[in-house]
């Protein structure tokens, strides 16, 4: 894969923690589309999961996550000719920061044994996944628009999800905001704590400083071990995740996009 020029230092600091004033994101102003305020008004009330101080029943989601009629038939009625009846998820993943939603509604349709509990800020993200959702038939997917890190805390039990995803978070360029990566040890370890036995930790990004450090900060969390055959650490792109149209553009342009996946043991 194509290198990127030298950058910064890729040292991982050891000691950053993510405290509630210190953010790995910056909430975006924009404008709603109307297909998403509409997307939001229609699917948001039964799709959207208010943040609350208290542990999610995971189970009770995924029983519960094909029996949205507005969004698909239920799966104990007659599927039309051809037509599969929809799966009762049998495995959960929890995404931080979906941007537009466009991986999390393509990965939703490659794995319908997978709930996926999609974490993200940003209003017209939310909205635009909402509308994918409702366009593409799609029932496994449930949103938190929330803080992760807090999300995390609150409501996913300990030692529950079969797997984490987190693609292209903001590398955040600058030495003096390297303290806003989302990738540091305190937080690794917070997420390995979530996973169960087996689970797996897959993030993804084009910016080489910060694949460095992530390849560094998961290397150094016990509790996981790198699933890359490459000598380099760095994973082949699993098959669910689709190549986005941000990063077709950038590969054409010569950029890397370096995957990582780790597996609890």
């Amino acid at each position: 894969m194509n290198e990127l020029p030298a950058s910064a230092p890729s040292a991982a600091p050891t000691d950053i923690e993510h405290p509630r004033h210190i953010r790995s994101y910056v909430r975006r102003t924009g404008r709603l589309t109307v297909g998403q305020a509409k997307a939001l008004d229609t699917l948001g009330p039964q799709l959207l999961i208010p943040f609350q101080d208290h542990l999610l029943d995971l189970d009770m989601l995924a029983s519960t996550s094909n029996t949205i009629d507005s969004i698909a038939p239920r799966a104990d009625s007659t599927p039309p000719t051809g037509q599969k009846a929809l799966k009762i998820p049998t495995k959960t993943v929890f995404e931080i920061g979906f941007g537009m939603g466009e991986a999390t509604a393509h990965i939703a349709k490659v794995l319908p044994d997978t709930l996926f509990l999609a974490c993200e800020v940003h209003e017209p993200g939310v909205g635009a996944l909402l509308k994918r959702i409702q366009e593409q038939s799609i029932s496994n997917i449930r949103i938190i628009s929330y803080d992760a890190v807090q999300v995390l805390d609150k409501m996913i039990p300990k030692a529950s999800l079969d797997g984490i995803h987190i693609f292209f978070p903001d590398p955040w360029h600058k030495t003096r905001h390297n303290k806003r990566r989302l990738i540091q040890p305190p937080f690794v370890a917070k997420l390995v704590q979530h996973l169960k036995p087996g689970g797996y930790l897959h993030c993804a990004t084009d910016w080489q400083p910060y694949a460095e450090q992530m390849l560094e900060v998961l290397s150094a969390e016990r509790a996981i071990k790198n699933t890359a055959s490459s000598p380099d650490g760095y994973a082949e792109k699993p098959h669910y995740r689709p190549l986005t149209k941000f990063e077709n553009r950038g590969i054409k342009l010569g950029h890397g996009v370096w995957d990582l996946v780790f597996q609890k043991a």
